[in-house]
């Protein structure tokens, strides 16, 4: 599975860092993903980070 947010879409909400802190941390005023291959046991937080994302910034892709 491979997550990437949109940057000109993301609006630094913070919601994703709060939700999968493993995957998505803040740079500067928008979010951003630490590795675009997500392991397997924090799946599901990134996931719930996408549906969480008020702008639907995130693109996660298996």
């Amino acid at each position: 599975m491979r997550a990437k947010v949109d940057p000109d879409i993301c609006t630094g909400c913070e919601l994703c860092t709060q939700t999968c802190p493993e995957v998505f941390f803040m740079n500067g005023d928008i979010a951003e993903t630490k590795d675009t291959d997500v392991p397997s046991d924090i799946q599901d937080s990134c996931r719930q980070a996408a549906e969480e994302c008020p702008v639907e910034a995130i693109i996660i892709s298996d």
